[in-house]
């Protein structure tokens, strides 16, 4: 463990003083906010630069510390982040801390039903990387929705696999018999679904 607290000191260490302060005090109301874990951000953040991944959705904002995450890895890949919030006050906050931390110029915030705003994007609109960590008994839904939009290589990342994993068992059944994926569950904080799209 102590070497994962380290890895995480050192990726947050590079950020600016003001991000890596806000992402410290988001931290301390993590159950409040239904937060990620900082184990589960690094592993988000690597993952995406080393993919160079250049059209990020999010799919439950909540305060915008996943989104901190995300968009800091976007900056150095040149990529932009989409990320839907249903709440007005916890988009409100997120909007703010994306602000402070210098990343709301490569971010689009959309407020409503994530479940919606899926199924109506553009029929030309490319993801190679989504983050869903919303109302887990949608996530087969979401998926079936974002599916489309997935180029060949891209990665669909779900949170809290294994603490809500009665609530995601209909999605890990259908991306699990998908031969267009391949999906592994990693042992991080709350379990991660991770899959990614072959063909």
């Amino acid at each position: 463990m102590s070497e994962v607290i380290k890895v995480s000191n050192g990726i947050i260490s590079t950020f600016d003083k003001t991000t890596q302060d806000i992402l410290i005090e988001l931290e301390k109301t993590q159950k409040e906010f239904w937060n990620i874990s900082r184990v589960t951000a690094e592993f988000l953040y690597n993952l995406i630069v080393e993919s160079k991944s250049q059209n990020v959705i999010e799919v439950g904002t909540s305060n915008g510390y996943s989104g901190i995450w995300i968009a800091k890895a976007l900056k150095k890949t040149g990529g932009k982040l989409t990320t839907i919030e249903f709440y007005d006050k916890r988009l409100d906050i997120a909007k703010e801390n994306f602000e402070k931390c210098g990343v709301s110029d490569i971010i689009k915030t959309k407020k409503g039903d994530a479940a919606t705003i899926l199924e109506y994007l553009p029929d030309d609109y490319k993801v190679d990387f989504a983050f869903i960590d919303a109302n887990k008994a949608q996530y087969i839904k979401f998926f079936r929705f974002i599916d489309p939009h997935m180029i060949k290589g891209g990665y669909i990342a779900c949170d809290n696999i294994l603490s809500h994993y009665k609530k995601v068992i209909s999605f890990l059944d259908d991306i699990g018999t998908n031969p267009n994926y391949e999906n592994v569950i990693l042992p991080l904080p709350a379990g991660l679904s991770l899959a990614k799209k072959l063909k």
